[in-house]
């Protein structure tokens, strides 16, 4: 029988041992202090809870955390491997849309604590990528204006691929029912081009951190 990877919370919201990195996650996120680690087996889990995070885990900035045989070793002095995975001091991008083209609305929100940074919308008539790419832009566009280096999650390849190019490529016909938004798109893309940022734009894995933290919940 395949061996279970499992996720010790010594502190967290509920402590305990978990079985995917989802309900990890919602125990450690935006909680002061955590201390968690990950365990190639429900045995070693055990263990190493019972033992208690000062044996495992470690505390100041020159001691290591001791090695289960099963365990990960890291430095306490850094954030453990899971914690790294995301940039919890960063913002989340998303878009809610009524049909695709229909009406379009995006948001940006604080990756750890939820809170809505921006919001705009609805447009009149759009398509999921052009409001994902518009919700980057404003990020970016409102980071600089705060002095901010930080990180945006964005989940759609298709606009990230167009920030990269700072043009996009749409297929949405340019007439009267959608020029709100393409004129927002061209104002963006010459945003994109008369400035420059620092910041990192990153693809928000889906598939190993649940949904966005902007996310509308509308699938």
């Amino acid at each position: 029988m395949a061996k279970q990877k499992c996720y010790v919370v010594w502190a967290g919201r509920n402590p305990g041992i978990y079985t995917s990195w989802a309900e990890c996650q919602a125990q450690i996120s935006g909680f002061a202090d955590a201390k968690y680690k990950s365990y190639e087996s429900r045995s070693a889990a055990e263990q190493a809870y019972k033992e208690g995070w000062k044996a495992h885990w470690g505390k100041g900035s020159s001691a290591s955390a001791s090695k289960s045989s099963s365990g990960t070793r890291y430095k306490s002095s850094s954030m453990p491997p899971m914690e790294q995975e995301i940039d919890y001091n960063s913002i989340s991008v998303d878009v809610g849309t009524r049909g695709n083209p229909g009406p379009v609305e995006y948001k940006g929100v604080d990756t750890k604590t939820g809170d809505v940074l921006f919001s705009y919308g609805p447009i009149a008539k759009g398509t999921n990528n052009l409001g994902e790419f518009l919700a980057i832009v404003h990020g970016l566009a409102y980071l600089k204006q705060q002095g901010s280096s930080k990180t945006i999650y964005s989940d759609s390849v298709n606009a990230l691929k167009w920030l990269r190019e700072k043009k996009v490529s749409s297929t949405l016909v340019r007439d009267e029912s959608t020029r709100e938004i393409w004129t927002m798109v061209d104002r963006a893309e010459q945003w994109l081009r008369s400035n420059t940022y620092s910041n990192k734009v990153l693809k928000w894995d889906t598939k190993r951190w649940g949904e966005i933290k902007a996310d509308y919940g509308r699938k």
